[in-house]
């Protein structure tokens, strides 16, 4: 029994988890977790086509792009993330309204 739902209900799951971190999250390192756990369930389908629809390695290498992504992501996030907390002594999202203007 191998077949692509398994591999769409777990990659929505992971989703659904990510898009409920970053909703709920007031915390900026918890938001930036969430994004990647979107991307890492959108990796989880890229690849899972690939093998049962494509039968190629299109899938593959745009889910190594979209790892390279989130690596930079992450680390542009973790340095705005630092910054911020030099400058303000917090990184709860909620108390930053500067951004704003």
């Amino acid at each position: 029994m191998n077949t692509l739902m398994p591999y769409l209900i777990i990659g929505a799951i992971v989703f659904t988890l990510g898009i409920f971190t970053i909703i709920y999250k007031k915390n900026a390192v918890g938001i930036l977790m969430g994004v990647e756990l979107v991307l890492n369930s959108v990796n989880i389908n890229f690849i899972a086509f690939a093998k049962f629809v494509d039968k190629g390695i299109n899938g593959q290498v745009v889910a190594i792009f979209i790892i390279i992504l989130a690596a930079a992501e992450a680390a542009i996030a973790l340095a705005i993330i630092l910054n911020i907390y030099r400058t303000k002594a917090t990184v709860d999202v909620t108390e930053l309204n500067e951004m704003k203007n």
